[in-house]
């Protein structure tokens, strides 16, 4: 069993690298964001409650996310047999330690921290065209450059808590997507050894 986090700014390319893992290795995605917006379009109460926040470019609640994380893992047993890929969780220290704590019941933990890191200039870029492509409401400027400063006030400090704990890999997140793969993947294979 391997259990990745892909982490990175919005934009910096956790989806598009997260299916590729998901082809590589079978592991099972769990998107917060994409969990997320699965409440928010069924008017869920959980999905008024994180619209509440993310309309304001905020994040959930930490006992949210991780009542909602708890739940897709144990509903999931045979998907999550080989590993999980957690993406866009944890997004804070605190939701760090509550997923450790949370693996830990269940016999494991997190292995790697893959970090893909792309500048701001580019990750709004990036994030515009989505919205224009996808129409996404969430991507536009006011909303991206507010999730971008949530991101360097609250996840970024993440960097550092799993460097020290020696789990964090940083890969380089401009360029193609095939060569941004193949760097995942040599980090991935280093750590399943």
């Amino acid at each position: 069993m391997t259990n990745i986090v892909i982490f990175g700014a919005p934009g910096s390319g956790k989806g598009t690298q997260s299916e590729r893992l998901i082809d590589q290795y079978g592991l099972h995605h769990i998107s917060t964001g994409d969990v997320l917006r699965s409440h928010m379009a069924r008017g869920t109460e959980l999905g008024k409650i994180a619209e509440s926040f993310i309309s304001q470019g905020q994040l959930i609640p930490d006992e949210l996310m991780i009542n909602i994380l708890a739940d897709v893992l144990d509903s999931n047993p045979a998907a999550t047999q080989k590993g999980v890929i957690f993406d866009g969780f944890p997004r804070t220290i605190p939701q760090a330690k509550a997923l450790n704590e949370l693996l830990a019941k269940r016999g494991t933990e997190v292995h790697a921290v893959i970090g893909l890191e792309v500048d701001d200039e580019e990750l709004v870029d990036r994030l515009i065209k989505r919205g224009q492509m996808s129409g996404r409401s969430d991507d536009n400027l006011e909303t991206i450059n507010k999730r971008l400063t949530v991101y360097h006030s609250q996840t970024s400090p993440l960097r550092d808590y799993y460097m020290a704990e020696g789990k964090y890999k940083a890969i380089e997140g401009k360029g193609s997507i095939d060569d941004i793969f193949n760097a995942i993947k040599k980090s991935i294979n280093q750590v399943s050894r």
